[in-house]
C-alpha cells in the first residue's frame, strides 16, 4: 500500500516509522525539514506539497495539532483535496473536533474518495512501537479496507460507528487521563509532605484500586523529575476544550471539567504552552514546598512489550 503521511511530530513520526517497518511505501510531508530528514533516512520518500502526498498516496494520513490547520492542508490550492479522487483513503489521526472531521470528510466524498478519523491513544512510548490503540470512524467499508493498514500500525483497532464517533471518543478518553493526572498530583504532593516514601507510594497505588494506566506511565517521569512524556500543557488544553464543548453541545453541565481548565490555564500562564503536561505537579509543589522526586524511576517511558500484529476490538453485545 502507498502511504502518505503529513505531520511528523512526536506521535505522527512515530506512526510513520510504523508504517515503514511493516513494509509500505511512504511518502512524508512536514513544516520541519529536520523531520522529514529523519523518515528519509529510515526509506520514506518526500514531498513539500500535500496535493503530491495525496496524489502517491493509496491512504494518506494527517496527524496535526489542531483542527484549523488540519483545515488548512486539506483546503489550500496546494493541499490534499487537490490531491485526492476515486480510490483514495483519508485518515485523520489527529486529535481533533468531531464537526470539523465530518465537514471535511464531505468535502472529501465529494472527489469520490473515502474518509476516517483515526485518532490513537496509548502514549507515544507505544505509538514507537506499533503497540498503541486506535479509533475508527467511518463507513464499514472503508474501514475494512484500511484495516490491514491500521493493524501495522497500532495493537488494538476499535471501529466506533460513522465518521466523527471516533473524534468523540478521543477527547472523552483525554479528558479522563487529565481528571486523573490531576489527581495523581494531588495524591503524590500529599504523600511527599506526610513524609512518606514516594517508591513504596507509588507500589502503593500501582498494586491497588488507585491504580491506572495514567499512574504507570506519568507517575514515573513526575517522581524522575523529568515530567517529560511527549505531550504539551497546550494540547491537553485543547483536548479538554474540546470534551467541554461536545458536553455543552449535548446540554451536559460539568462541574469537573471546567475546574480542570482552569488548572491548565493557569499552569499555561505560569510555564508555557510547551511545557510538559506532567509538569502540572509544578503548582502543588510550589505552593507546598514539597519536592516530589524520587531516585530509580525513568526520566522516559519506553515500551518493553514485542510488537504483535493489530487486530479488531469488538464490542461487548447482547
Amino acid at each position: 500500500m502507498n502511504v502518505g503521511f503529513i505531520g511528523l511530530g512526536n506521535v505522527g513520526g512515530k506512526l510513520a516509522c510504523s508504517i515503514l517497518r511493516n513494509g509500505h511505501a511512504l511518502m512524508v510531508c512536514d513544516v520541519a525539514p529536520e523531520a522529514v530528514a529523519a523518515l528519509e533516512r529510515e526509506g520514506a520518500r518526500s514531498h513539500v506539497s500535500p496535493r503530491e502526498v495525496a496524489g502517491f498516496a493509496d491512504v494518506v494520513i494527517t496527524c496535526l495539532p489542531e483542527p484549523r490547520i488540519s483545515a488548512d492542508v486539506l483546503e489550500r490550492p496546494d493541499g490534499v483535496l487537490a490531491g485526492l479522487g476515486p480510490g483514495k483513503t483519508w485518515l485523520e489521526m489527529s486529535t481533533t473536533d468531531a464537526a470539523e472531521v465530518v465537514r471535511l470528510g464531505e468535502k472529501v466524498r465529494s472527489v469520490g474518495a473515502e474518509a476516517l478519523d483515526c485518532p490513537v491513544s496509548g502514549g507515544c512510548h507505544r505509538a514507537a512501537t506499533g503497540n498503541i490503540s486506535i479509533f475508527a470512524g467511518g463507513s464499514r467499508a472503508a474501514f475494512e479496507k484500511v484495516l490491514p493498514l491500521l493493524s501495522s500500525i497500532g495493537r488494538r483497532i476499535l471501529h466506533t460507528g460513522g465518521l466523527g464517533t471516533a473524534s468523540q471518543l478521543k477527547v472523552m478518553t483525554n479528558y479522563l487521563a487529565t481528571a486523573n493526572l490531576v489527581t495523581l498530583c494531588e495524591a503524590l504532593t500529599t504523600t511527599a509532605k506526610a513524609g512518606l516514601d514516594l517508591a513504596v507510594a507509588y507500589e502503593a497505588i500501582r498494586i491497588s484500586s488507585g491504580t491506572s494506566f495514567v499512574h504507570e506511565t506519568e507517575s514515573q517521569v513526575i517522581l524522575n523529575g523529568s515530567r517529560d512524556i511527549d505531550f504539551t500543557m497546550g494540547l491537553v488544553r485543547k483536548d479538554i476544550g474540546l470534551f467541554e464543548a461536545m458536553a455543552r453541545e449535548h446540554g451536559v453541565e460539568l462541574e469537573v471539567s471546567p475546574l480542570l481548565i482552569r488548572i491548565f490555564e493557569d499552569a499555561i500562564a505560569r510555564y508555557g504552552p510547551g511545557a510538559h503536561s506532567p509538569s502540572i505537579i509544578r503548582r502543588l509543589e510550589e505552593q507546598s514546598g514539597a519536592d516530589v522526586r524520587a531516585p530509580g524511576f525513568p526520566a522516559a517511558m519506553t515500551d518493553d512489550e514485542p510488537e504483535e500484529p493489530g487486530a479488531e476490538v469488538l464490542p461487548r453485545r447482547a
